[in-house]
């Protein structure tokens, strides 16, 4: 196949298969918004101590974020095939151990699994698109690619409500697990099918038949410890592998879970000395070690410690969490070593000269900025309709966003034929004026500018704008990096702006409740208002009034970080012009 020949069908689904896992996996970043109340009280977390759950979501951004440069390193080294299957995978475990999980620390392990899985799809298929598409037709796959990545982020709490109306919470991971092992046997069918996937080493003996055997006793002991059946723990005998040694012991200080513990160790020996291993591990260790393991541990500490100062915080009081100081000192000395790293090491995890090109950089500014003003639609244009016209049904309020989502992927093919025309610059700028504008409109809605006309057209074109500038920040950085590092370069994009929505959420929306605050220390008390009365519509409407003003202000924010895009996005595309973004080799199935 020729840089400009059509794809075949079997490679265009495998596209849309990898395209459809990066949905799935963004749909569960958020899932947990319906299903947390019912997860913090299976783990014995009161709904009243709502910081304490904090780590079910920073324990998922957390994987998500920290990694994705090794994994998008390793879809370099590796191929794109082989990541994306192992991160469906380990997304999958993720769901399994977070669907029986039995405190805080194993679900937030679990979720931690799924943020690893997740995240490592992310960069494995942009790098595919990169691969499959020369560089002039890779906009419009691209901006789909992006816009459904974005759509699913929101698509989730939907979901998770669906299952609570008619299932408990596990049900939600349950279904994880088998949708996740589902998409990574289609796409390792696929790619066999259409000659995409690394040629399979031929294995001469016979099975690791132990191996299996270990397995399989290593999972039910754990299936068993986790679960804890009743038929089984009382039974006179088998229930003594549940009484802990101690009076304070856990689950992994019972006989039970000193077996689990040994099975482990020796199913891990055995996959790393036998001759013909159930699970060939040695390969992948070998890549992150190649791809600069010490490195990318410099880097996971620096933007660990990012996502927790913001994700931990309360933003009714603070930007950061109480210990963001010292996370963010933490995080300061991670990247300080990290820098260190990158000019010592013969192979570092960022080869020299990745992001030189002032497109390749500057594509990490603009995506901050973008993440940053697309949170502030994704949260509060739900909260600003639950606030105003919605105030009994939060899924109507969330459906009042359909109308900002249904143009993200419009926004996304009409910037692809754009980014042919006129360059990244232009139809990147263009596109954060457009949402910039949307914002402004937006920041000054009152209490029934939802049932007015010009409220539909004022979210569809924000979500066009939004739309318009994936393609083109995405088309840029990996026009202007070696085919060698795509994965890698398409991590650090995804990095930027995932950093961008947390510090975007939180500083937009502090601001915004200290506005709320000063509105509603001007409001009369409710016995001054009403006489005491308890059911008063003038009370209401003046908190409802103060709450509009929270939200008006994250708008504005919001519409000032589109223009701060816009700018940049202007300055650093610029030389990214059509023959520029149309000048890169072409189809390479070596990564594939």
């Amino acid at each position: 196949m020729t840089p400009t020949g059509a794809l075949s069908r079997g490679v265009r689904m495998l596209l849309a298969l990898a395209a459809l896992a990066v949905g799935f996996a963004a749909a569960d970043t958020y899932v947990v918004v319906m299903a947390l109340p019912d997860m913090m009280g299976s783990v014995g977390v009161g709904i009243d101590e709502l910081q304490r759950a904090a780590p079910i979501v920073s324990g998922f951004l957390l994987g998500y974020v920290a990694m994705l440069p090794l994994i998008g390193r390793i879809a370099d080294l590796r191929g794109r095939v082989p990541v994306l299957v192992v991160s469906l995978v380990v997304f999958a475990l993720g769901s399994a151990v977070t669907a029986v999980a039995y405190d805080m620390t194993s679900m937030v392990g679990g979720r931690f699994l799924q943020g690893l899985g997740g995240g490592g799809l992310v960069p494995a298929t942009l790098a595919l698109v990169a691969d499959l598409y020369p560089p002039h037709r890779r906009g419009v796959p691209l901006g789909l690619v992006s816009a459904v990545q974005e759509i699913g982020s929101v698509l989730g709490p939907l979901l998770g409500a669906v299952v609570m109306a008619v299932a408990d919470w596990r049900v939600i991971f349950a279904l994880n697990l088998a949708v996740g092992l589902v998409l990574a046997a289609g796409l390792l069918a696929l790619a066999r099918g259409t000659g995409t996937a690394p040629p399979r080493v031929r294995r001469t003996g016979w099975p690791d038949f132990l191996g299996a055997l270990l397995g399989l006793a290593l999972s039910a002991a754990l299936v068993l410890m986790l679960l804890r059946p009743g038929v089984v723990m009382r039974d006179l005998f088998w229930g003594q592998l549940f009484v802990p040694f101690t009076d304070t012991g856990g689950r992994w200080s019972t006989p039970l879970g000193v077996i689990t513990c040994v099975l482990a160790f020796l199913f891990l020996l055995r996959l790393l000395t036998a001759r013909r291993p159930l699970i060939d591990v040695k390969p992948w260790w070998h890549a992150a070690r190649e791809a600069d393991l010490l490195g990318a541990t410099f880097l996971a500490i620096a933007l660990g410690g990012v996502v927790l100062a913001f994700a931990t915080a309360d933003p009714q009081v603070e930007v950061f969490s109480a210990h963001g100081r010292w996370y963010l000192l933490g995080s300061g000395v991670g990247a300080l070593a990290f820098a260190v790293h990158l000019r010592t090491a013969p192979s570092p995890l960022v080869p020299a000269g990745t992001l030189r090109a002032v497109p390749a950089w500057g594509a990490l500014v603009v995506s901050f900025l973008v993440g940053s003003a697309l949170v502030a639609a994704l949260i509060d244009v739900p909260l600003f309709a639950r606030t105003t016209i919605h105030t009994d049904s939060q899924v109507d309020a969330a459906l009042e966003l359909v109308k900002f989502l249904v143009a993200l992927p419009v926004g996304a093919v009409l910037g692809g034929y754009g980014l042919r025309r006129f360059g990244a610059g232009p139809v990147a700028a263009l596109g954060m004026l457009l949402s910039g504008g949307a914002f402004a409109l937006m920041a000054s809605w009152g209490l029934d500018s939802l049932t007015q006309w010009h409220a539909t057209p004022t979210l569809l074109v924000c979500g066009l704008g939004f739309g318009l500038a994936l393609a083109p920040v995405n088309a840029a950085v990996l026009a202007f990096t070696d085919e060698a590092v795509h994965g890698l370069a398409s991590a650090l994009v995804v990095v930027a702006r995932m950093v961008g929505m947390l510090v975007g959420i939180s500083v937009l929306t502090t601001v915004g409740l200290r506005r709320y605050y000063s509105e509603t220390e001007a409001v009369p008390s409710i016995r001054e208002v009403c006489g005491g009365t308890s059911a008063c519509s003038e009370f209401t409407t003046m908190l409802r009034e103060a709450g509009i003003a929270q939200e008006s202000t994250v708008f504005a924010g919001a519409a000032v970080a589109c223009v701060a895009a816009a700018v940049v996005a202007a300055l650093v595309f610029r030389t990214a012009t059509r023959s520029k973004v149309g000048s890169s080799a072409g189809l390479q199935f070596r990564h594939v």
